[in-house]
């Protein structure tokens, strides 16, 4: 006990430093999602299958290029069909990246074990200036 008041000054030092090197772990944890460069990574590399689970009208307003449309209500009994080759990775995207994130427990559920969200959906892959298709 005597040491911790002898040496309080050192300890709160040790504390904040400790805790500002966390801080940028912890902020990483709360974005969730794949950001669109590491989306566009994985589309070029390794031939990443986009689907898009917006209704049919927000897939014709703007979706990623090469994008297929499954929406989120038919994502369980149609996925299999658009996607059958389930060891290529999988990249869920809606407008936001509200309906992605359940879109990801449904296909893993199925067995793609490397479906991923896009983090902020088509709103970020826009901020991105990233190219878009319209139907």
């Amino acid at each position: 006990m005597k040491f911790i008041l002898d040496n309080w000054m050192l300890i709160a030092v040790a504390l904040a430093s400790g805790s500002m090197l966390l801080w940028p772990v912890i902020q990483g944890a709360t974005v969730a999602g794949l950001d669109p460069a590491g989306a566009v990574q994985l589309i070029n590399r390794e031939k990443a299958v986009v689907v898009d689970v917006c209704d049919p009208a927000e897939f014709a307003s703007g979706h990623v290029g090469g994008a297929k449309n499954v929406p989120l209500a038919d994502l369980e009994s149609k996925l299999s069909a658009a996607v059958k080759n389930k060891s290529l990775p999988l990249i869920l995207v809606c407008q936001s990246g509200a309906r992605s994130g359940r879109a990801v427990a449904i296909a893993k559920k199925l067995g793609y074990g490397q479906a991923q969200a896009l983090g902020g959906g088509m709103v970020g892959w826009k901020a991105a200036n990233l190219p878009i298709e319209k139907a």
